[in-house]
């Protein structure tokens, strides 16, 4: 069993085809799928593939630092009143900060960062960081409000030996990682190799970062597999270890409830 814990699979990319897309996973033993939210806007659209699929699919609810604009707070309002009547959420995100693109914003992200930090200690949930361009100003913030209470997961990880050696003195965070760790000269295998795989989480990200050899195509969560199959070369063990190891670490991190057999006719 594999656990994609983060793909978008509610957004239009997937409208045509999303249940074969699922399927397809299913097929190839990806049975859970974590959607991490967008905006205010996106909310309705992730419940809804939640609602049809309540037994694989489970939603997280926040605000992606790259949609934190001059109204990031009726954003947060808004997608906090949606949190509030969430029965089954399993994680604050995607939040963060993202300084690649613009830094118009920066002041706010770091705002909508923290307050989203609050609102996972007040639930005792997990995070999920994006970081992109920010390493420095999202520790920053982590050193203030870390503590015993605060766990969760640096998605799509690409950072530096430093940065991971950072993210393993926080204590409660995981690495989440995905189709980049088959990029021939994404350096990323090397800098796993000082990682406890205990440490470690799968996801794609889909539609985007699509894994060797699928690179120019819209990623999905049946190419996952690729992922593993990476990591089990990287750490030297059996996929079959692999795929239960990780998927440990992600039933733990986020509380996962999960069944012996799924419906996948929804």
């Amino acid at each position: 069993m594999l656990i994609d814990t983060h793909t978008h699979l509610y957004v239009d990319q997937f409208d045509e085809d999303r249940a074969d897309v699922i399927q397809r996973a299913m097929e190839l033993g990806v049975r859970y799928f974590l959607l991490p939210n967008i905006d205010s806007s996106s909310v309705e659209r992730m419940e809804d593939l939640v609602n049809r699929y309540p037994e694989n699919c489970f939603p997280m609810y926040g605000l992606h630092p790259g949609n934190v604009g001059s109204d990031y707070e009726e954003q947060l309002t808004q997608i906090k009143s949606k949190l509030k009547l969430a029965k089954n959420c399993v994680a604050i995100g995607e939040i963060g900060m993202d300084l690649y693109w613009d830094k118009t914003y920066i002041n706010e992200q770091k705002n909508a960062f923290r307050t989203q930090i609050q609102w996972a200690k007040e639930l005792d949930l997990p995070i999920v960081i994006h970081a992109r361009e920010a390493f420095t100003e999202i520790f920053d913030i982590l050193d203030e409000e870390n503590d015993e209470q605060l766990k969760g997961v640096f998605h799509c990880f690409t950072g530096s030996k430093g940065d991971a050696e950072r993210i393993l003195n926080f204590g409660g965070f995981k690495f989440g990682i995905g189709g980049v760790l088959t990029y021939k000269n994404s350096g990323l295998a090397d800098i796993l190799s000082e990682i406890p795989l205990d440490k470690i989480i799968l996801e794609t990200d889909s539609p985007y970062l699509p894994p060797t050899p699928h690179r120019g195509k819209r990623n999905e969560s049946s190419f996952l597999i690729h992922v593993a199959d990476k990591l089990a070369e990287v750490y030297g063990m059996s996929r079959n270890e692999i795929d239960a190891r990780t998927s440990k670490n992600a039933i733990e991190l986020f509380q996962l409830t999960v069944h012996s057999t799924n419906d996948t006719t929804k």
